[in-house]
């Protein structure tokens, strides 16, 4: 597992790819210190910023370069094939590479949230965000690592995951709050760290319950659609 995280990570980082995880994490902290700086009231710019833009775009936006990109890109050259000749259980590649997605993705979205929360009212909040990002994190990267595997334009279904499902639909009908993951963020950050910053619309409780059904269910799919990829590598 560790050989199969050290590749991943180092060909994710190879590409051009990595560099768009910068400009939205600085585009977030930029944002939360122009209005300190101009000694904006954080109840005008926080839920703007924080939420809007921190957890709706992003966290969401990162993970999804990042999870498609862990697996997509060999699937869409074909070098899975080279992956799946290995004497590796299916279940290590997936773990191996879901765990560097989730780690890459927490880290870049979740210094950032971090520190706009600390901005706008104080370590606890920034602390509660930081942690909904890791949660996040690991429910987004589970979703977008398996549509990697079910589709050839994952970076397209997961936009329209992001910005119809939980973008439009999440906001104005209730019935899809509950398979919304950010959702499930902005309930378990508010819960942490209550602000009046953070709305959430889904109880933590069952927030917790989504996001370990999400990222488990996910995570189980994506190993099962992977040993049918070796079938058919195999095979041909």
């Amino acid at each position: 597992m560790s050989t199969v995280a050290y590749i991943t990570a180092r060909g994710l980082f190879g590409r051009r790819r990595a560099l768009l995880l910068l400009p939205l994490p600085l585009l977030l902290v930029g944002l939360a210190a122009l209005c300190v700086a101009y000694d904006v009231n954080p109840r005008d710019w926080g839920p703007t910023v924080l939420v809007g833009l921190g957890l709706a775009v992003v966290l969401p936006v990162v993970t999804l370069i990042v999870g498609t990109g862990v697996l997509g890109s060999e699937v869409d050259d074909g070098t899975i094939v080279h992956i799946l000749t290995k004497p590796l259980p299916r279940r290590d590649i997936i773990l191996a590479k879901l765990g560097v997605a989730v780690l890459v993705s927490a880290v870049t979205s979740a210094v950032p949230l971090f520190i706009a929360g600390w901005l706008a009212d104080g370590p606890r909040l920034g602390g509660a965000l930081a942690a909904g990002a890791a949660v996040g994190a690991l429910a987004y990267s589970a979703f977008f690592l398996l549509l990697s595997l079910l589709t050839s334009r994952p970076v397209l279904v997961g936009l329209v995951y992001i910005l119809v499902w939980e973008g439009l639909l999440g906001r104005f009908v209730s019935g899809t709050r509950v398979l919304s993951i950010e959702q499930y963020v902005i309930g378990i950050s508010d819960k942490i760290a209550p602000s009046g910053l953070l709305t959430g619309q889904v109880s933590p409780t069952l927030a917790t319950i989504m996001t370990v059904i999400v990222t488990l269910g996910c995570t189980i799919f994506a190993i099962d659609r992977l040993r049918s990829f070796s079938v058919a590598g195999e095979t041909s």
